[in-house]
């Protein structure tokens, strides 16, 4: 699967190297290298819109970021469709989508921080979706749900999220990611849209 797929194996190492390296010798870097929007407006440190989604908060945090992207197949089948240089500006830009969500979002929190990949997964999850609209996927590994369900699902509860403060969990990062997904496909794959309209069509017909 990976031997078809180069740039979903090298983000994959690269988040998985980095990962071990700072939770196991120098957990300074999460701190220094986090995505804070008030240090991005006040001090210029722009950096952070690229450094923070390499950046993990705990192995499970990692561990599930790399597996949804790799283990449950999205990373590889949209870059099968895509090809390694549009998979790779699909992923960065749907990162930096999540961010600019995450920097309007908490503009005025001068305490804020956010690490991680999901921001950059939900845009590759919700480009699969636009593929394979109707694709089952498995909650927990057990509950069956079409994709395109798990799409407005997820981008519902994310809203509702967002807007009770959402925790430790950038929510504004999904959103962002998932919504930059969806236009980075569509102006990287044209006829994605006429592909999914006919998957549409043809279930409803």
């Amino acid at each position: 699967m990976f031997l078809d797929a180069p740039v979903t194996l090298f983000i994959v190492i690269v988040n998985v190297l980095i990962g071990v390296y700072t939770l196991t010798v120098d957990p300074s870097l999460v701190g220094r290298f986090a995505f804070k929007p008030a240090r991005v407006l006040q001090h210029g440190e722009w950096y952070r819109f690229f450094t923070a989604g390499f950046l993990h908060v705990g192995v499970a945090h990692l561990a599930f970021n790399m597996l949804t992207l790799s283990l449950f197949g999205f990373g590889p089948a949209v870059e099968g469709i895509l090809g390694p240089i549009r998979f790779a500006l699909l992923y960065i830009g749907s990162d930096l989508a999540a961010n600019v969500f995450t920097l309007v979002r908490h503009r005025n929190n001068p305490t804020y921080s956010a690490v991680g990949a999901s921001g950059a997964v939900s845009g590759v999850v919700f480009s699969y979706c636009l593929f394979d609209p109707f694709a089952m996927l498995y909650l927990f590994f057990a509950i069956p749900i079409p994709a395109i369900l798990f799409a407005v699902l997820y981008v519902l509860f994310s809203v509702q999220a967002s807007r009770q403060g959402g925790g430790r969990i950038a929510h504004e990062a999904h959103l962002g990611g998932a919504l930059g997904g969806v236009v980075l496909t569509i102006l990287l794959y044209p006829s994605v849209i006429t592909f999914f309209m006919a998957q549409v069509t043809s279930v409803f017909s």
